[in-house]
C-alpha cells in the first residue's frame, strides 16, 4: 500500500520541517512491519530519482584516493545538484520546502532536541566525498534548526579511525564524527526471514535503545559477494548499524533483508496494524562521484558523477543495481538474489516505478 501525497504537506512546510502524529511509540520491538505499508509520510516508497553531471568534477581520474577525490569535487555543483534531487524526490520545487517536506520532527520533541544518526560506509579506500555529507549536514542545522552538537556521523564496524582517515569538511561547527560509535554492542530481536536461534543479533547501542530519532543512509556504489546481490548499497551499509557476523554464514541474504525491516532502521510500528508511525530512516543518499563494479576493497575504477535519492532502501538498491549499475554501467547484478529485495518487502517489479533521471 503507497499513501497519496497528503493534502496538507505544503501547508506544513511553510513554516517548519514535517511532522507526524505523536502516538504509539512504544512497543516497537515486538511489532512487525507490515509488508508493503509505506514508510514515509509524504514520498512514495518506490520513487528512485538520479543525476548525472561531470562539472560535479573538476578532473576524470576513475582510479584515485578519497584524498585526491576530495580535491577534484567541486562542492557548489554537489550541493546544487542534491537540492534538486531533493526537489524531485518530494516534487516539490522550493529546496528549502523539499528538504523540509523529507525530513520530519519527532512526536513531543522540538528540533533543537531532535537527534541524527548518518550512517556511512567506511570500510577499505572508498568513502563519502565530504561534499555530499556536509551538504546533508548543512541542510539538517540550516532548515530544521536542528543542534549540530546532535548529529553523529557513525560506521559502527570499520569506522574505527574516520576522524584522522576521512576528515569531513565544511560541516556545521559541532557536528560529531564519531568513528565506530562503541561499535555493534546491543542484542535486539530480528524478524524473519532470518530464523537464526535466538532471533536476536547486536546492534549499535543508540539505536537498539531508541534513542536516535532520525537515520540517514549515505550510501557508496561497489560491488560485493552474489550473496548480496554482487553489490554493496544502502541495504549492506547497516552492517555497520548491525554486527556483519551473521551475513557472513549460512543464512546471510536472509539476514541483510531481516535488519532492514527492524524498527532499529525503519521506525516505530503500530503493534496492530504493523504500519510505520514516525520514520526513522528518512533518506537513503547513492554517493556515485566514483563507483566501481567489484568491492568491497580497493580503488573504484569509475567515475559516473552519479547522485541518487529515495526513501526506502530496498527498492532503491533494486531500482538502482538493475537500472543504473546494471543498464548504464554493465555491472549485471545477481537477479536472484536481488529479487528477494522486492519479494521480502511485499513488492514485485512490475510494480515499481522507473528510475527518473534529472537534468
Amino acid at each position: 500500500m503507497v499513501l497519496s501525497r497528503r493534502s496538507f504537506l505544503k501547508k506544513s512546510i511553510i513554516g517548519t520541517c514535517a511532522t507526524v502524529s505523536p502516538f504509539l511509540i512504544g512497543g516497537e520491538a515486538k511489532a512487525r512491519w507490515a509488508k508493503g505499508t509505506s514508510v514515509h509520510p509524504h514520498i512514495d516508497n518506490r520513487r528512485v530519482v538520479g543525476l548525472i553531471d561531470s562539472r560535479m568534477t573538476r578532473d576524470f581520474q576513475p582510479v584515485s584516493s578519497w584524498s585526491l577525490q576530495e580535491k577534484m569535487v567541486v562542492k557548489e555543483v554537489v550541493w546544487e545538484n542534491l537540492d534538486k534531487l531533493a526537489c524531485a524526490l518530494t516534487k516539490i520545487n522550493e529546496p528549502e520546502k523539499a528538504w523540509r517536506a523529507i525530513f520530519i520532527k519527532p512526536p513531543r520533541k522540538s528540533w533543537s532536541e531532535t537527534v541524527v544518526a548518518i550512517k556511512t560506509n567506511n570500510i577499505a579506500l572508498q568513502h563519502t566525498r565530504s561534499a555530499v555529507m556536509s551538504k546533508v549536514c548543512q541542510v539538517l542545522v540550516k532548515f530544521c534548526r536542528v543542534n549540530p552538537e546532535n548529529i553523529h556521523i557513525y560506521d559502527g564496524i570499520h569506522g574505527g579511525s574516520m576522524n584522522k582517515n576521512t576528515p569531513f569538511t565544511d560541516l556545521p561547527a559541532g557536528v560529531k564524527i564519531e568513528n565506530e560509535w562503541g561499535g555493534v554492542t546491543t542484542l535486539t530481536k530480528v524478524p524473519e526471514p532470518w530464523r537464526h536461534s535466538p532471533g536476536q543479533a547486536r546492534c549499535l547501542k543508540p539505536l537498539a535503545e531508541g534513542s536516535i530519532d532520525i537515520l540517514i543512509n549515505i550510501a557508496l556504489c561497489k560491488g560485493h559477494s552474489q550473496t548480496f546481490g554482487g553489490f554493496t548499497m544502502t541495504m549492506k551499509n547497516h552492517f555497520g548499524t548491525f554486527d556483519p557476523g551473521p551475513g557472513h554464514r549460512a543464512g546471510g541474504l536472509d539476514y541483510l533483508l531481516a535488519i532492514n525491516q527492524t524498527a532499529e532502521i525503519l521506525g516505530s510500528f503500530d503493534p496492530q496494524t504493523g504500519k510505520v508511525i514516525y520514520p526513522r530512516q528518512q533518506l537513503c543518499l547513492l554517493d556515485a562521484l566514483w563507483a566501481s563494479e567489484k568491492g568491497p576493497g580497493g580503488y573504484p575504477r569509475a567515475q559516473p558523477n552519479f547522485l541518487a535519492m529515495g526513501v526506502f532502501s530496498p527498492i532503491f538498491d533494486y531500482v538502482l543495481a538493475t537500472q543504473f549499475r546494471g543498464e548504464k554501467m554493465g555491472w549485471k547484478p545477481n537477479k536472484e538474489a536481488l529479487r528477494r529485495f522486492l519479494t521480502e518487502f511485499g513488492y514485485a517489479e512490475e510494480m515499481l516505478l522507473p528510475l527518473e533521471i534529472i537534468k
